[in-house]
């Protein structure tokens, strides 16, 4: 039997400039493409709905980077910029089997649906508080600094005790870690100071344990062991980012989508939709994350005409998944909330399938009706191509969102 020929990779774009028309590319690559990361780093994006499904309950895509061959060879070097996403440390992102679920238990226990929805309160009290701020304030402003990033940040920092001071600090640092170009203080200071800030988080609980779920995390017993110093650092650093990056980007990018189809928001604003819609079509048409990095091959994985080389990292493009006409039919271009609900995979499947998930989409079903409702003639201040996004071939986010409140 012949081996196929290797595809040309396609090379990402650091400055993630247009995900739409890169996803496209992807999907006419086939159900897994070659594609070369910022650095020239290769590795193969899976593009198809369903072949995500089948490849994220595999065996043989494993977390574990000691399968990944170019890194154990040093091929990749550590000042890499998205090397702290790729090789992070042990928690419920790095590991399978038994000892992934042992990990994810915890976490998984904190964001049932019941506990997500008893704070519900809580999220419409930060989300009054925010838009009185806007209210009281300059009627124009960057709606993400102002509104889609305190709200996430507000409720996962206090459920895991993060001071409010140190909010910003850690969104500067964490917009550096998910960064595809250089960072001027270079990538490993960034995860030194990440990996200190929880690690001081870890240690102020073990000696003073407070009411909070950093310290119900170090206090609980799974498969007969507490999690170490190493493994609740790490969690708790998986648990901030995705705990307000995920909603942080879905707020934007809905209010963006709705902003830039008005016949949509009308819709909404008229009842004849549910705010829900809007929020799973958001998910599905601009999800979060754009590329989840990286799962990786344990043995040779075909799948149609490639096969995938043991040794090799996979990544999962959402974007180009969400947008995917087998899936979601000949629209699956347009943005339509009266789309038949058609399940998408924006926050993964499987094992690995996203735990915080109940909480970021009760955050977006709150924050979207009330910032509508508080300022019905909501527009963006610029032009949408003047939109700038983030420089991450990872997360799906806009650097500013510019908006006139009245």
């Amino acid at each position: 039997m012949s081996t196929p020929p290797t595809p040309e990779p396609l090379r990402l774009d650091p400055l993630a400039r247009d995900v739409a028309a890169e996803g496209a590319l992807l999907r006419a690559a086939g159900p897994v493409a070659a594609v070369l990361l910022p650095g020239g780093v290769p590795a193969w994006a899976v593009t198809r709905h369903g072949a995500a499904r089948e490849l994220l309950t595999d065996h043989r895509l494993v977390k574990d980077a000691r399968h990944w061959a170019a890194y154990q060879r040093g091929e990749v070097p550590s000042d890499w910029p998205l090397i702290g996403l790729a090789v992070p440390g042990p928690s419920m992102v790095t590991t399978d089997g038994e000892e992934h679920r042992r990990l994810r238990a915890l976490v998984a226990q904190a964001f049932t649906p019941r506990r997500v929805e008893l704070l519900r309160p809580r999220v419409e009290a930060v989300t009054a508080g925010l838009l009185d701020a806007l209210a009281a304030g300059e009627p124009e402003v960057d709606l993400k600094t102002a509104f889609a990033f305190p709200l996430p940040m507000t409720v996962i920092g206090s459920l895991l005790g993060v001071d409010e001071a140190d909010h910003g600090y850690l969104r500067e640092l964490y917009e550096r870690f998910f960064g595809s170009v250089p960072d001027p203080a270079g990538i490993q200071a960034t995860i030194a100071a990440l990996n200190a800030f929880v690690g001081d988080l870890v240690r102020q609980r073990r000696e003073r344990p407070g009411d909070d779920l950093t310290s119900a995390l170090l206090a609980a017993d799974v498969a007969g062991s507490e999690l170490t110093d190493q493994e609740a650092a790490a969690t708790l650093r998986v648990m901030i980012a995705a705990g307000h990056e995920t909603t942080v980007n879905l707020i934007s990018n809905a209010v963006r989508a709705l902003l830039g189809h008005p016949d949509q928001l009308a819709l909404v604003r008229a009842g004849e939709v549910p705010w829900s819609a809007v929020v799973e079509e958001s998910l599905r048409w601009t999800p979060p994350t754009t590329n989840f990095l990286f799962r990786f091959a344990s043995e040779p994985i075909e799948v149609g005409a490639v096969v995938v080389p043991a040794g090799d990292p996979v990544l999962i493009s959402y974007h180009a998944i969400g947008r995917d006409p087998l899936r979601h039919g000949d629209t699956a271009e347009l943005f339509d909330v009266t789309r038949e609900p058609s399940r998408h995979l924006s926050f993964g499947h499987g094992p690995h399938v996203c735990p915080g998930a109940p909480l970021a989409r009760l955050e977006a079903q709150v924050a979207l009706p009330a910032l509508f409702e508080r300022f019905p003639r909501l527009a963006l201040a610029v032009p949408d191509a003047e939109l700038r996004s983030s420089a991450s071939v990872v997360v799906n986010s806009l650097r500013e969102l510019p908006v006139r409140l009245r």
